[in-house]
């Protein structure tokens, strides 16, 4: 089947991550794409990354992931970006995850709501073998599908004093191998590049290599498809 471009019939989306820096993994070339077009894209990370930085402590590590995160944002045009504040490592799938991001969804009301890939295993494109996927990504991933229906639900969690939000048209996970829908970001590369740059000090610890050189790497890596093309790509759910 042909790959299909993206959806645009929506005003405003939600893009939801574990970590600092995991949106920049691809996914903020498609937010630079759509902001350009006036839309309204707005970041929910569940944690601060405290414990992603080795030989970084916690309290001082999540301060500092959390502003290049802020930083990283505005340079694809986000603005609003909101941090959850859940302990970076030991996110858990289950109904107190559940609940922390459909009241985040109500707050926020989008029409689409965006995560990233949370299957067990993942193979980038020219890559073998596998890697295992962060078990925050994989508990994070399929409790923000479930969030869009129980952000609409009156009596899942009762509790919750924001309105309820039934307007989520669609959920976007993003896909790197087989993507049944794509976002051109051809445009975006440089501006996606410089996005994640900006996560520096945490890119200094992974490598060597210079930051601006992994950036180009990365977004090379998540972006490039086997026409030559520049995509980013996403398996589409109605919500």
């Amino acid at each position: 089947m042909p790959t299909r471009p993206m959806p645009d019939d929506w005003e405003r989306a939600l893009v939801v991550a574990a970590h600092p820096d995991d949106i920049e993994y691809g996914i903020a070339a498609a937010v630079a794409v759509w902001t350009a077009a006036g839309k309204d894209v707005r970041y929910l990370l569940a944690t601060r990354g405290e414990a992603g930085m080795a030989g970084v402590a916690p309290d001082v590590a999540g301060p500092l992931r959390e502003e290049e995160e802020r930083r990283s944002a505005a340079v694809v045009g986000v603005t609003e970006v909101e941090f959850l504040g859940l302990r970076d490592g030991v996110l858990v799938e289950g109904p107190d995850l559940r609940r922390e991001l459909a009241a985040a969804i109500r707050r926020h009301q989008p029409q689409l709501v965006v995560t990233g890939y949370f299957g067990a295993t993942w193979t980038p494109p020219g890559v073998s073998p596998a890697y295992v996927n962060s078990a925050d990504h994989r508990a994070l991933g399929q409790c923000v599908v479930d969030a869009v229906a129980d952000a609409g639900n009156e009596w899942i969690f009762a509790d919750l004093t924001e309105p309820r939000w039934s307007g989520v048209q669609y959920i976007a996970v993003q896909e790197m191998t087989d993507p049944p829908h794509e976002v051109d970001v051809s445009a975006t590369v440089e501006t996606a590049v410089a996005s994640l740059a900006e996560h520096r000090r945490y890119l200094e610890l992974l490598s060597d290599v210079p930051v601006e050189e992994q950036a180009q790497q990365v977004i090379d890596m998540s972006t490039m498809t086997e026409d030559g093309g520049r995509r980013v790509g996403f398996r589409l759910y109605w919500g």
